[in-house]
């Protein structure tokens, strides 16, 4: 190693910050604003994020922060692996990680109740690692109740800083970031500077494909499916660079599969439109995307389809 390497690799700052909240916090929109691309797909529905997501920021040339996108923590409904599982991957990104980034809706009258268990839980490692609280969607609340809401959380649990954002409108995230940066242990970095996430193309496409029918689909039936990419073929043909995907959407009922089909197959095809689309624009390239149905009864019970 040269005598610059050695002193820049001296320099080198790289951390893990566990981003956790209860569902539709915002924590997915606020990773993906922080890491200016699409690494987690965002929904109006609650338990979109299934498992834990990295998405890496470069802060100059020589800080890393992995921003860890859990699932949204809630009580699971008894007998339930999905989402217990769901759960335990979110504590468990809380454990392993450097720093905890708490994202709460400040915009809800009971805020603070509905956080309450998380920050009681957190307060069983209290000291161990630093804990920062971000309140979010704050174009939604007056001023004054904001300030009032941040001194109750502070209250119950002693934050390392406080920060008032909007992660949909990318207010506030700078001074965030750069207080967040300030707490990564030194170290060198652990990914490719380029690289904004550790999910694999085949499975982004698929979390793609879900986001799609979530936004498509009503009351509960999202969180009966799953989506598999089961063949990703690249053409052979290089004037072209197009790529076949063919995906299995999975549903836990007989009587799901025809809401998922639409009338006449509109809503799968409309699905397949969007999620070819955002693909394309993704890969740069042309995407033959096939979306077939499939009814599984329990694959909510096997974790490799937790996706």
């Amino acid at each position: 190693m040269t005598d610059d390497a050695q002193t820049r690799h001296g320099q080198e700052r790289c951390g893990f910050i566990a981003v956790i909240g209860a569902p539709n916090a915002g924590k997915s929109t606020l990773v993906n604003a922080l890491i200016g691309a699409k690494v987690s797909i965002v929904t109006p529905k609650v338990q979109t994020t299934r498992n834990r997501v990295l998405g890496i920021m470069m802060r100059g040339a020589a800080s890393q922060i992995v921003f860890v996108d859990t699932p949204g923590l809630f009580t699971p409904r008894g007998g339930h692996a999905l989402e217990k599982t769901m759960v335990e991957a979110a504590w468990q990104g809380a454990d392993d990680a450097d720093c905890v980034l708490l994202i709460a809706d400040a915009s809800r009258r009971d805020a603070l109740e509905h956080n309450r268990e998380i920050i009681q839980r957190l307060s069983e490692t209290a000291g161990r690692r630093p804990v920062f609280l971000a309140l979010n969607k704050i174009d939604k609340i007056p001023r004054e109740t904001l300030l009032k809401t941040a001194q109750k959380f502070n209250e119950l649990y002693p934050f390392a800083q406080t920060f008032m954002i909007s992660a949909l409108k990318e207010d506030g995230l700078e001074p965030m970031a750069a207080a967040l940066e300030a707490t990564l242990p030194e170290g060198p970095l652990l990914f490719p500077e380029d690289q904004i996430s550790d999910m694999p193309m085949r499975m982004l496409a698929a979390e793609i494909t879900r986001e799609k029918l979530f936004l498509n689909l009503h009351k509960e039936l999202p969180y009966g499916i799953a989506v598999v990419t089961e063949s990703w073929e690249e053409s052979t043909d290089a004037g072209t660079g197009a790529v076949a995907i063919r995906q299995m959407i999975l549903t836990s009922r007989d009587a799901h599969k025809p809401m998922i089909l639409g009338k006449g197959g509109a809503r799968i095809k409309a699905v397949g439109i969007a999620a070819r689309k955002e693909l394309e624009d993704i890969l740069g390239r042309r995407v033959n995307l096939r979306l077939f149905v499939k009814v599984e009864e329990k694959w909510q019970h096997d974790p490799a389809r937790y996706i």
